[in-house]
């Protein structure tokens, strides 16, 4: 394969680091888009490398659907500012008198939240797919677990829990983007082979014994017997 597995690996990496750091006031969105670019550029060599391309493809239509839902959020926050602004007067102070267009404001500030949140869980999904396949690929638990936080998370956001769980998962995500070994290094690994004991609950063979007669009655005799207990002869050795 012409893929560099450690050059994709380390841009996943460093794309998700980036994309926690996108929490750092006022440059956080600066490292937020980068991180996204490198993330996808090292998730689409690693599509490449386990030849399956899905691992790109959620992973891209998780991050458009991130992109619709920002901009419903942000459509919902202008449209609530300009009811409100129609309800003051435009002058935002105490004085407040419903309007028509605060009315219109106010319900597509909330329709813009519910698509908001739709595309976000659908977001989540794609990228839990994404991870989940590289936890089946890679051997990487992390992954698999990251994958979980993430759903949770993203349905969990509207009580703030959430955050943290996605917070978590992509810290899970880093572990597993450089924890993870090619193909040819897990080839390579040592097995490990364990030693069951036999068992000790079967029956032990007993070596068989020959029936013996007595030559001159022919009555059955004990096999150490001298004489026969029936006719009373003495029995040959």
């Amino acid at each position: 394969m012409g893929t560099s597995f450690e050059y994709s690996k380390t841009l996943c990496g460093e794309g998700s680091i980036l994309l926690i750091l996108s929490l750092v006031p006022y440059v956080g969105w600066v490292l937020g888009i980068i991180g996204v670019i490198l993330l996808l550029r090292g998730l689409k060599e690693l599509a490449s490398y386990y030849q399956d391309n899905e691992i790109y493809q959620n992973s891209l239509t998780g991050v458009k659907y991130y992109i619709v839902a920002l901009v419903a959020a942000a459509v919902a926050i202008a449209a609530i500012l300009i009811g409100v602004g129609s309800a003051t007067g435009f002058k935002f102070s105490s004085h407040f008198t419903p309007t028509v267009g605060f009315g219109i404001g106010l319900v597509a500030f909330l329709g813009g939240l519910v698509i908001a949140f739709i595309f976000y869980v659908l977001a989540a999904l794609h990228l839990r797919k994404t991870f989940n396949t590289l936890a089946q690929k890679s051997g990487e638990h992390s992954f698999a677990t990251a994958a979980t936080l993430l759903w949770w998370g993203s349905i969990l956001t509207i009580v703030l829990v959430g955050l943290i769980l996605i917070f978590i998962a992509w810290i899970f995500a880093v572990i597993g983007f450089f924890s993870m070994r090619s193909q040819q290094q897990q080839a390579n690994a040592p097995q490990q082979y364990s030693y069951t004991p036999p068992s000790n609950t079967g029956s032990i063979a007993q070596p068989s014994q020959t029936a013996r007669y007595c030559s001159y009655c022919g009555a059955p005799v004990r096999p150490d017997a001298a004489y026969c207990p029936h006719c009373g002869k003495q029995l040959a050795s």
